[in-house]
């Protein structure tokens, strides 16, 4: 593996997480439609809140660590253990593992190189670092990609506009930038969370009927 930077990696990374990647993200709410479903969110400003938690205190500062130790050593397997291990509910377990078997099966049918499942951010940081995609680049847009994801759940489940959704997204901005910044500077010791909410929900969609999300 090498993490010589090249020249299409901002293409190969757009490509690897756009909403069209054929991993299945648009299928998991990450416990959102249970808090819509319990009135914790209901408008684009209470939306906004909970992503935002999610990036600073949830899986967001969680992934982004994760993604990095997996870039910087992709032989070692304590990220992956962790990632499956600390999962606080068995949806967002399902989630992180169905989304990385189904990122490294695609990944190594398409873009010629053997990526083994794992978790998500696992996954995703190995590929990175064998495709040479900067690690920089790769968990700021790997953290883009999860706020995007949960805009557009809220599109369907709040139900959000189209233009205020964009506006919340890009009010997410500064918290995607600070928390790859410190996911930078962070190692596994730092891995953790406190979206007590965020948790609790995705325990109880286990539960939730109807639904329109695995998650």
């Amino acid at each position: 593996m090498t993490g010589a930077p090249v020249p299409h990696a901002a293409a190969l990374l757009a490509a690897w997480l756009s909403p069209g990647y054929p991993i299945g993200a648009y299928a998991w709410s990450h416990g959102l439609e249970t808090a819509v479903a319990e009135g914790f969110v209901a408008d684009a400003q209470s939306f906004r809140a909970w992503a935002e938690d999610a990036l600073r205190h949830g899986a967001g500062r969680s992934d982004a660590i994760l993604l990095a130790h997996a870039w910087r050593d992709p032989g070692d397997d304590a990220a992956a253990e962790l990632a499956a291990a600390l999962t606080p509910a068995k949806e967002r377990r399902a989630e992180t593992l169905a989304l990385g078997a189904a990122f490294a099966a695609a990944t190594s049918a398409a873009w010629g190189i053997a990526i083994a499942p794992a978790a998500y951010p696992v996954a995703l940081g190995r590929a990175a670092r064998a495709h040479g995609a900067p690690l920089e680049m790769t968990v700021t847009m790997a953290l883009h990609a999860f706020a995007a994801n949960l805009t557009s759940a809220a599109v369907r489940l709040v139900p959000l506009g189209q233009t205020e959704a964009q506006t919340a997204l890009a009010a997410l901005f500064p918290a995607v930038h600070d928390v790859a910044r410190d996911a930078l500077a962070a190692t596994l010791d730092d891995v953790g969370g406190a979206a007590v909410r965020a948790d609790i929900c995705a325990m109880r969609h286990e539960m939730h009927e109807p639904r329109l999300f695995r998650s």
